[in-house]
């Protein structure tokens, strides 16, 4: 039998709402679940990716992680792990640098066994390398295998992974895959094949709303009833409490029922995000917020899901504006990439909260891929215009804007201060070799 504690999605070194102490608590969840497996005396834990929110975590943030590792390492716990997309680096990865200080092993197509579990790994691969996996492991003779990997799996949401794929191309046969990238827990059975996400350890937006967690998994024949040869269990953790108010205003109601409702919630050292509907007076949210901090909330948000009227004509000439956007977008001559970006930003499927971190990642992918530099190159407009070319110039210093703000203000392809970059400029990324 073999029991691991599975997380993943730790991503320390997250300044959430440029928050301090929301940084310190992103630490403060991954030290939790290390006391658990302390305390659990489980076998390993073992990280799905994603370990730091950005690839060039401060010294504080490395200083913690060392420190919370080496506890787990004086206990004789395993910590094994993946890079995920948030952490990834060309070269040398931060995970290589805890493996060389004795205190992590990097999974790959080698096991790693633990107790009678083989266990391999699989980092974040972009979308446009995948077809050129071959999922080749090497043998082993564990009673049972696990592959933990980092990406967005199906049948869960917003998937771009093909599970099946990966199982029936496998040279090994999986008991389980134990994921990351997906901050909402979850687990599934594919091809007989156990397949789930712990989902983050710390809310990293206003869309995890149910608490945070990991997973206990067990590798016995017992353990789940016999056949099924693997147990999940869900463990919750005591992290920074959000407070959801939700405000729909008839008509004549204003701040003062905002007021009111949140009022209603214990906003002790809480996040509050309040979202305001309806017909009612406007709401100034600065002076909402306020009045949350002011009744004990940590950090306080307004949002404001109203249409603003206005006394403006506006002259509509077509009947669907998805249509007329799609249109002038490929009158624009975008690149790839662009394209890539602009889809993100409209789409439906992306909540608002994650647009930010979709786009960065995107745009990061491909820049980290140097067969898709391409992507940059600008495509053919409709009538070869100068205002395409203003069009594209524009979009490509959005982008840049939409990364630096997600990474201090470093550049994401290092030097240039937009989303092109040459492949001089990605050499020059900060990268682990230069510490190992």
């Amino acid at each position: 039998m073999t029991r691991v504690i599975h997380t993943g999605d730790t991503h320390m070194g997250y300044t959430q709402y440029h928050s301090p102490v929301r940084r310190q608590d992103f630490l403060d969840a991954f030290a939790a679940v290390i006391d658990d497996a302390i305390e659990g005396e489980v076998d390993a834990v073992v990280h799905a990716g994603d370990l730091f929110h950005d690839r060039r975590p401060e010294l504080t943030d490395l200083m913690g992680t060392i420190s919370i590792l080496r506890r787990l390492d004086d206990a004789g716990v395993p910590f094994l792990a993946v890079v995920g997309n948030h952490e990834s680096t060309r070269g040398g990865q931060w995970l290589d640098l805890f493996e060389r200080l004795g205190l992590a092993t990097r999974l790959g197509d080698d096991p790693t066994v633990v107790g009678d579990t083989s266990f391999y790994g699989l980092d974040h691969v972009p979308v446009s390398r995948r077809d050129d996996l071959d999922y080749a492991f090497d043998d082993h003779d564990a009673d049972y295998a696990a592959l933990v990997a980092h990406g967005l799996f199906e049948p869960f949401g917003y998937a771009d992974w093909d599970t099946e794929t990966v199982l029936t191309e496998s040279d090994v046969d999986f008991d389980a895959m134990l994921l990351g990238d997906n901050h909402t827990p979850d687990v599934a059975k594919v091809d007989g094949t156990w397949v789930t996400y712990p989902g983050s350890t710390e809310r990293a937006s206003a869309s995890e709303r149910e608490g945070r967690g990991y997973n206990l998994v067990t590798f016995d024949a017992d353990a789940a009833g016999g056949d099924d040869r693997v147990e999940i269990r869900r463990r919750a953790l005591d992290t920074r409490p959000f407070v959801f108010v939700e405000v729909d205003l008839r008509e004549g109601e204003g701040a003062a029922r905002v007021r009111e409702k949140v009022r209603q919630h214990d906003l002790g050292d809480a996040v509050v995000l309040v979202d305001v509907t309806g017909e009612g007076d406007p709401v100034t949210p600065a002076a909402i917020e306020e009045f949350a901090t002011d009744e004990g909330a940590l950090i306080a948000r307004v949002t404001d899901r109203r249409e603003v009227e206005t006394d403006a004509e506006i002259d509509v000439s077509f009947a669907d504006p998805e249509d007329a956007v799609r249109e002038r977008v490929e009158e624009m001559g975008l690149s790839e990439a662009a394209f890539d970006v602009e889809e993100a930003v409209r789409a439906d499927t992306i909540p608002d909260t994650n647009v930010r971190e979709t786009v960065k990642r995107r745009v990061e992918e491909r820049i980290d891929d140097l067969d898709d530099l391409d992507a940059f190159d600008r495509g053919e407009t409709v009538d070869g215009d100068a205002e395409a070319e203003d069009n594209e110039a524009e979009l490509a210093d959005d982008e840049a804007e939409l990364a630096d703000d997600e990474t201090d203000g470093e550049p994401i392809g290092g030097k240039d201060d937009t989303a092109t970059a040459s492949a001089a400029d990605i050499d020059e990324q900060v990268s682990m070799e230069d510490y190992l």
